[in-house]
């Protein structure tokens, strides 16, 4: 059996040298991520609860056990797994403080799951019984193994929190009957949303069975054959199901689902020690980020198919970025990290984390993003604060939507949040994501180590570790994100400029401190001139922020697409933003019905007089109203 999988972690690798830290490791003091954490624990839980309870999504299952199924069905063919990644988050939230009504609600909803389990375990609310379409009857677009496979997360939560318990076994039944269906033997299909392959390695891990990571593996070698019925204006691509994994150099289609499969063909390819899978899983990693992802972190640049474009095909204004697949970028970044320990993996997360999957939730946890844009041309205010949402295009954060995966995700990985913070190799301890709190780490002699991280991050770049307990000493490791050139370390006696990578100690013995200073000031950050939508401009980061102009900000009647910026001068710091000199740009005024084209070379437009612009985090964007927004300023 896995030696890590007993541990409360959601990614438990069968294979190498490195783990991360258990979710009970870690407990955050104060700022930025124990806010959010706080505010899922205390709002968002509750609140997708109450609007699935509300929707009949939950009251689903309770149909199906009492065979009521002929009539209309509530939600979309997949609200199921909006239920599961509810009962997941609770799962760690209970694990992570002992919650009493995280398990109370969790053993609640697991009562009415475990009642629609059919007796060959079985487990759908939309199809296989009275009046309803057959099993597996519509694999590309009915979600039943995407569903299964959030079924199978969530007893994994519960397993490595609690133990057995009947959670895990509905779990274990299920998944006994997908290698049943869909064994060598059996129907040779797949899903058309990737899933299950993670929900399956996972379990097999947690359980100790081989039999799951045997189909997980099938799944992902059957794909990119295209025997997927196709979606109308749609090909095999949105379904990952044009080319097998081994042969694709970068991720296309569906950008969530391209992620889930990517996570789950990782964890195959660990487990079972194949390295030509893992290589091709991190070349598509570097040409998609390269190539394929926004400065914020977000992936996926295409509405109609909610997927990644071309290379190069990044518009702010159409961005996608959906929440999801931030949360789906940082499980595959996560798993090639603990695969390699390569620290690029952990850097691109802590920008998803930052400025995708914090920029979701509104400040008291009860409304969401669920696209990110990079561009707003117009104050969206088009909310319904006590209705189902169509899914927004960005604008305005909405408390639920007609398809709402977002709010459910985001639970489970703020419930699970320390558990991406730091890694544990041999007798290294490696800080992956800063936070204030105390640290209580077994190594993997057994020695207990006790650290204290005292930080304001981001709005600060001084990170102060103590050493309170290291029987045998500790060797630390602190990230130094690819950002942070001119970086000191002051180890005491050892004061040092550290280089963006890894700022490393010998061994440590309690009473020790370490200092890392990172240089968060606010930079401009000018995108590749291959991107064609923003050549020419120029963004401001500051840390690990990514910054934004609001209309709030802008002089009356100045609208955000005249604003051009003065890259001559730096911005300034102004605590957890910047400000930049801009000045405003008035084309010369053309005739009524003229298109806004010119003929003859290029000529400078009128200038207004200089001023200075405030800029925000882009997480914070929107919290003031509507406004227009964007991140990458043209230059003046």
């Amino acid at each position: 059996m896995n030696h890590h999988a007993s541990r409360p972690v959601p990614v438990a690798p069968a294979r190498g040298p490195r783990r991360g830290i258990a979710i009970d490791e870690m407990r955050l003091s104060e700022g930025f991520w124990h806010t959010l954490q706080s505010v899922n624990t205390g709002a968002t839980l509750a609140h997708c609860l109450e609007w699935m309870e509300r929707l009949g999504w939950i009251a689903n299952f309770d149909r199906t056990a009492a065979g009521d199924t002929a009539g209309p069905r509530p939600g979309w063919q997949f609200s199921d797994s909006e239920i599961y990644k509810l009962v997941e988050a609770l799962a760690w939230e209970h694990g992570r403080t002992g919650d009493e009504w995280a398990d109370k609600t969790l053993e609640a909803l697991v009562d009415r799951i475990a009642a629609a389990q059919d007796p060959d375990g079985y487990l759908n609310t939309c199809y296989g019984h009275a009046g309803q379409a057959d099993r597996y009857s519509d694999l590309s677009s009915g979600h039943e193994l995407y569903c299964t496979g959030h079924l199978l997360q969530a007893a994994v939560a519960r397993h490595r929190t609690v133990g057995e318990d009947r959670l895990v076994a509905v779990a274990r039944r299920a998944a006994d009957h997908v290698c049943a269906a869909f064994g060598p033997d059996g129907n040779q299909g797949i899903c058309g949303h990737p899933e299950i392959e993670v929900g399956l390695a996972e379990l097999g891990r947690a359980l100790g069975e081989p039999r799951y990571l045997d189909q997980a593996r099938r799944f992902v070698e059957r794909r990119g054959h295209g025997t997927l019925e196709p979606v109308v204006l749609l090909d095999s691509s949105y379904f990952q199901d044009d080319q097998p994994v081994l042969a694709a150099e970068a991720w296309r289609g569906h950008a969530v689902r391209a992620l889930y499969l990517a996570a789950g063909a990782a964890d195959v390819a660990v487990d079972t020690g194949d390295g030509d899978l893992l290589d091709a899983l991190a070349r598509q990693w570097d040409r998609t980020v390269e190539r394929r992802t926004y400065l914020t972190g977000g992936m996926g640049s295409r509405h109609q198919d909610e997927g990644f474009g071309e290379d190069w095909e990044l518009p702010p204004d159409r961005a996608y970025c959906e929440t999801c697949a931030g949360i789906a970028s940082n499980m595959v970044s996560w798993r090639l990290y603990l695969a390699t320990g390569d620290v690029r993996y952990a850097d691109l997360m802590e920008r998803t984390f930052y400025n995708v999957i914090a920029a979701s939730p509104s400040e008291d946890g009860r409304a969401f993003f669920y696209a990110n844009p990079l561009h707003q041309r117009s104050a969206a205010n088009e909310v319904r604060p006590d209705a189902v949402n169509a899914r927004a295009e960005g604008g305005v954060r909405a408390p639920w939507f007609d398809v709402s995966c977002c709010p459910t995700n985001l639970a489970r990985t703020l419930a699970s949040w320390q558990s991406y913070a730091a890694a544990v190799e041999d007798r290294t301890v490696s800080l992956l994501q800063y936070a204030a709190g105390e640290l209580e780490v077994r190594l993997d002699s057994g020695d207990t180590v006790r650290l204290r991280v005292a930080t304001e991050y981001p709005r600060t770049g001084t990170v102060r570790v103590d050493v309170l307990d290291a029987p045998g000493g500790v060797d630390l490791r602190l990230r130094v994100p690819h950002w942070a050139a001119g970086a000191v370390l002051d180890a005491g006696a050892d004061e040092r400029a550290v280089d963006p990578g890894w700022a490393a100690t010998g061994p440590l013995a309690a009473g020790a401190s370490v200092r890392l200073d990172l240089p968060v000031a606010p930079r401009w950050t000018r995108p590749d001139e291959r991107i064609d939508a923003v050549r020419g401009c120029a963004a401001v980061e500051r840390g690990p922020l990514v910054l934004c102009a609001e209309s709030h900000d802008l002089p009356p009647g100045l609208p955000i697409e005249e604003v051009r910026a003065d890259r001559s001068r730096p911005p300034v710091d102004t605590g957890d933003g910047a400000t930049v000199r801009v000045t405003a740009v008035r084309p010369a005024p053309a005739a009524p019905g003229t298109p806004p084209y010119r003929p003859g070379p290029e000529s400078a437009p009128d200038s207004g007089e200089a001023a200075e612009l405030r800029l925000v985090p882009y997480h914070r964007w929107a919290r003031r109203g509507g406004a227009t927004m964007r991140v990458f300023l043209p230059a003046a």
